[in-house]
């Protein structure tokens, strides 16, 4: 029985977000499916054009919840 995978699918196998049974059934799909594995290289096209996301807070505040979280562990104990 051919299996039919959506967009959806193939964007969390990207993401490497599939069970293993899903990652099994995909890779022998886009061995033997042309039309999935384009789609495939064209999902993978656009993801790595996604600008890369950096995120940087500021030394206070990452001061602040270290200090927050020393605190919380002395109380606990």
């Amino acid at each position: 029985m051919k299996q039919k995978f959506t967009p959806n699918v193939l964007i969390k196998y990207i993401y490497k977000e599939t069970t293993v049974a899903e990652t099994l059934a995909i890779n022998e799909a886009l061995l033997t499916n042309f039309q999935l594995h384009q789609q495939y290289q064209e999902l993978l096209f656009v993801q790595r054009q996604l600008p890369k996301v950096k995120f940087d807070a500021k030394t206070s505040t990452l001061n602040s919840i270290l200090n927050y979280s020393k605190q919380a562990t002395l109380e606990t104990h």
